[in-house]
């Protein structure tokens, strides 16, 4: 019988992310950012004249932190110790949403934090991915775990029998992003997480 199967993303789940990509935009480029429940369009203001940063410019800003600053990001706690015990049994996979040439720096990023797991980069929803995984690796039972509600419905769309974890593991967000609605659950920390996943792959 296959072995079951998880697929992760890694910002904000695995990787804080947030909180320093606000501090380069402070440094870097005078950017107050302050999260308003995920959507970063709204959370960049100019400290110079107090304009918000539209969404055209804001993709090249963090298009800017992931190639020069990653070296920032900071491990999520549990996250490596739940992973590892996981991997006793499991398949895993890191599917995280970044452009394709980014996933070498993704993967010794993950590496440095002792995370050594196969890494596959995505743009847009995660459904599709999460589909063609499912129909290479075939495991006995699978679950996905995201920080982003879009995503949950992408993949309860395209590969509904997956299980589904919504998770945030910035402190900053967590309290003002209300779960996502096509997810099983909302877990924000990993040590009850590996044992709700334990409970579905174990």
């Amino acid at each position: 019988m296959s072995r079951p199967l998880l697929i992760t993303d890694c910002d904000e789940v695995l990787l804080h992310m947030v909180t320093h990509f606000g501090a380069w935009l402070d440094e870097a480029h005078d950017i107050e950012f302050s999260p308003a429940g995920g959507d970063f369009s709204r959370s960049m203001r100019r400290r110079l004249d107090g304009s918000y940063v539209s969404r055209t410019e804001m993709w090249p800003l963090l298009g800017g932190f992931f190639d020069t600053e990653m070296h920032r990001q900071t491990l999520v706690p549990h996250a490596r110790e739940a992973l590892a015990a996981i991997g006793d049994y499991a398949d895993i996979v890191v599917l995280t949403n970044l452009e394709d040439h980014r996933q070498p720096h993704r993967v010794a990023q993950l590496d440095a934090f002792g995370i050594r797991h196969r890494v596959v980069t995505n743009q847009g929803g995660k459904g599709v991915p999460v589909a063609r995984l499912l129909d290479e690796y075939g495991p006995s039972a699978a679950v996905f775990v995201d920080d982003l509600a879009h995503h949950h419905q992408s993949v309860a769309e395209e590969a509904p029998g997956v299980w589904r974890i919504h998770m945030i593991s910035e402190p900053s967000l967590a309290p003002i992003v209300p779960p996502a609605e096509h997810a099983h659950v909302r877990i924000d920390d990993w040590v009850a997480a590996e044992r709700w996943i334990t409970e579905k792959l174990g």
